[in-house]
């Protein structure tokens, strides 16, 4: 192997240490500082996404919240609103209850006029049924047609002990 002959290892550490400068230079001078702005540009974007993301963050935490406060205020006004509703309904259901009531106890007044009056004339009808049944039965009785005056009276009599 002529790596291992000892002859050759002075040229051989010579040719080493030039490649190895020639290397390191060319390292320092070409490769390392494209690396150093490839990892420095990486970092700056990082940088950059990360402000912006925490921008967007900051905008979407003030979005919620505007957003929770609008849903807070629709929520009160549709519970005002429900509330005036509700209370506008009872107060019509209230007038017209009132009305109501008041149409049947109209009703109700009236009715009872309709039966006062029934009454009177009921009653009115009952001497006059009476007299004629009273004519008709003692006709039936004694064989003679009795005097209406008599049987008037005899009604009349009748009448006013059962009150």
């Amino acid at each position: 192997m002529p790596q291992l002959a000892t002859a050759d290892f002075v040229p051989q550490l010579v040719w080493l240490a030039i490649t190895f400068i020639a290397l390191y230079l060319a390292m320092w001078r070409v490769a390392i500082p494209r690396i150093v702005d490839v990892l420095e540009e990486r970092q700056r974007r990082i940088d950059d996404d990360l402000m912006r993301a925490e921008s967007l963050k900051r905008e979407a935490d003030e979005a919620l919240a505007a957003y929770e406060e609008a849903l807070g205020e629709a929520r009160a006004n549709a519970q005002r609103t429900a509330s005036e509703t509700r209370d506008a309904i009872k107060k019509q259901a209230a007038d017209r209850e009132a009305e109501l009531d008041e149409a049947l106890a109209k009703e109700n007044e009236a009715a009872s006029s309709r039966i006062r009056a029934a009454q009177v004339e009921a009653q009115g009808n009952i001497r006059e049924i009476a007299i004629d049944a009273a004519r008709a039965v003692t006709q039936c009785l004694i064989g003679t047609e009795p005097d209406d005056g008599a049987v008037g009276a005899a009604v009349d009599a009748a009448l006013e002990g059962n009150r």
